[in-house]
């Protein structure tokens, strides 16, 4: 039997500043593609268990495309399997909108198909049912 919450789906999106470039063409580094599949890993653990969770490890992490400062990326988490305190879920990163630079300074555009930059799967911890968690210092 599955567990209700398997198939859950949080997404956030974010504009990627130009201060986030690491690399020559403003690419920015696949580190901060994790940071943002984090971001919705604990949304979906809010949601899910009232625990923001911590994240045990990813699997099958495959950079498909360039980021670049100036895009607009979709995060998506997707909880997979729920254990007694895990959670599985699978991710993926979309560009939906992208800086143009090549039409004027501050130029973009809306892309007409995402392009999927990122995914992964990954395993997020939560506490024990029941457990108190110390008080912030």
């Amino acid at each position: 039997m599955s567990d209700p919450r398997e198939g859950l789906t949080v997404t956030h999106r974010r504009y990627i500043p130009y201060s986030h470039a690491h690399y020559a063409g403003d690419l920015v580094d696949g580190a901060y593609v994790l940071g943002l599949f984090g971001d919705v890993a604990t949304e979906l653990c809010i949601r899910t268990d009232g625990d923001e969770g911590l994240f045990a490890s990813y699997s099958d992490v495959q950079f498909r495309a360039p980021v670049r400062a100036g895009d607009v990326l979709e995060t998506t988490a997707v909880l997979t399997r729920a254990g007694t305190r895990s959670r599985v879920m699978d991710f993926e990163a979309r560009v939906v909108c992208r800086g143009r630079p090549d039409k004027g300074g501050s130029a973009a555009e809306v892309l007409p198909e995402p392009v999927v930059a990122a995914t992964a799967s990954g395993t997020v911890v939560v506490a024990a049912p029941g457990a108190v968690n110390p008080p912030a210092r």
